[in-house]
């Protein structure tokens, strides 16, 4: 049985005929029309983002099987939220909020590159790479929302696979996300205030000593003066009585 393999780079759910695609499957003589129509449904969950994907023909059958890889998941986290990157301080500074339903999909996305038995784990799986972007899940981090995994708060969802959040979600969604934001924005500037006042204390500090010595080598310097001058006196007595 002989195979041959050609791997393109499609943009998802839109994968057509024209190269790369067409001119390469062409000489295997396979039906180049049901090629197409496998890989954009495979790769519609992909919109709006180029997809790596193998097809795979049996030269002598002309049978094929498509693979389809997946971007990392930061890459598709970042694509779902729209946002350009993670959080730099990502157990402080939250950059995003996360459906659960939204996790189901990227986790569906990843499952056959993940090493997760089920979904379930898969979905766990995505949830830490959200926390390592400072992205919550339901309003929660990574600690709070697997409990509720593992307490099974989600598995009906899991299990239907569901993956569309409603508008009035994602308002919700946007509130937590900001309340969690300004909460970060006053911590940031007590930080800020508190770094500035202790800055300026060990600026006054530093300058203290200096301006003490001053005064002190001034009030030295009197008495030393004014305890030669007796001596010069004494000094010039005997003289005068010679």
């Amino acid at each position: 049985m002989a195979k041959e393999t050609v791997d393109a780079l499609v943009e998802g759910g839109k994968a057509s005929a024209a190269p790369p695609l067409g001119p390469a499957l062409g000489p295997l003589k396979v039906n180049i029309g049901q090629v197409i129509v496998e890989i954009n449904k495979k790769t519609a969950a992909f919109a709006g983002m180029k997809v790596p994907i193998k097809v795979i023909v049996d030269t002598e059958t002309k049978a094929f099987e498509i693979t389809v890889g997946t971007p990392p998941a930061s890459g598709l986290i970042i694509k779902e939220l729209n946002i350009k990157n993670g959080s730099g301080i990502p157990n402080k500074l939250k950059v995003g909020n996360l459906a659960i339903e939204s996790i189901i999909k990227i986790a569906k996305m990843k499952q056959d590159s993940l090493s997760a038995g089920s979904l379930k784990a898969a979905v766990k799986t995505i949830i830490g790479s959200c926390n390592a972007m400072g992205v919550l899940v339901e309003g929660k981090s990574a600690k709070g929302i697997n409990f509720e995994v593992d307490k099974g708060t989600y598995d009906k969802l899991i299990q239907s696979e569901k993956t569309d959040v409603s508008a009035e979600k994602k308002t919700q969604l946007a509130e937590q996300l900001a309340e969690v934001q300004k909460k970060f924005s006053g911590e940031l500037a007590k930080m800020d205030a508190a770094k500035k006042e202790k800055d300026a204390a060990a600026v006054a500090k530093k300058a203290a000593p200096a301006a003490g010595a001053a005064p002190a080598a001034g009030t030295k310097a009197a008495p030393a003066a004014a305890g030669k001058a007796p001596a010069a006196k004494a000094a010039a007595k005997p003289a005068a009585k010679k």
